[in-house]
């Protein structure tokens, strides 16, 4: 009878657990009319998928842009969809790392936070700089 009590309680707590954290790993955060230090945008925006572990960024270079980038690199387009592997760590939500492993680069997000930053590492020596400035961030959550 005490065994069978303490199943009940352990499955009714796993069950608690696991649908607190699909709780919380179903939200969505949108970033919408991101401004960025050296280019210009018509449309410039960042979704966060938090259940997917994915960023998605959505983009249109305006012409100034897209023209200083298309003479060096034929293969730009104007307007894009660019998507990475998301992760959190403390109270950061990072990029996966691109580049190789004695130089990358990874945008950092805050939760409910204008600023997008990227994180720069050369030789184990990193620092952080703003990138961007978002009007708006807006937190789903999704329903599953």
């Amino acid at each position: 009878m005490i065994q069978s009590n303490f199943k009940t309680k352990l499955l009714f707590l796993l069950l608690f657990f696991f649908s607190f954290y699909s709780h919380i790993n179903s939200e969505i955060i949108i970033l919408s009319g991101c401004s960025n230090t050296k280019d210009g945008f018509i449309k410039n925006e960042y979704i966060l998928d938090m259940q997917k572990s994915l960023m998605t960024r959505n983009y249109i270079y305006d012409g100034k842009t897209y023209k200083k980038y298309r003479v060096t690199d034929l293969s730009v387009k104007k307007e894009n969809s660019i998507e990475r592997f998301i992760y959190k760590d403390k109270n950061l939500i990072l990029t996966g790392k691109i580049g190789y492993p004695k130089f990358y680069t990874q945008l950092i997000f805050k939760k409910n936070n204008l600023t997008i930053g990227i994180k720069t590492v050369i030789d184990n020596e990193s620092e952080i700089s703003k990138i961007s400035t978002c009007r708006k961030v807006e937190t789903f959550d999704k329903k599953n």
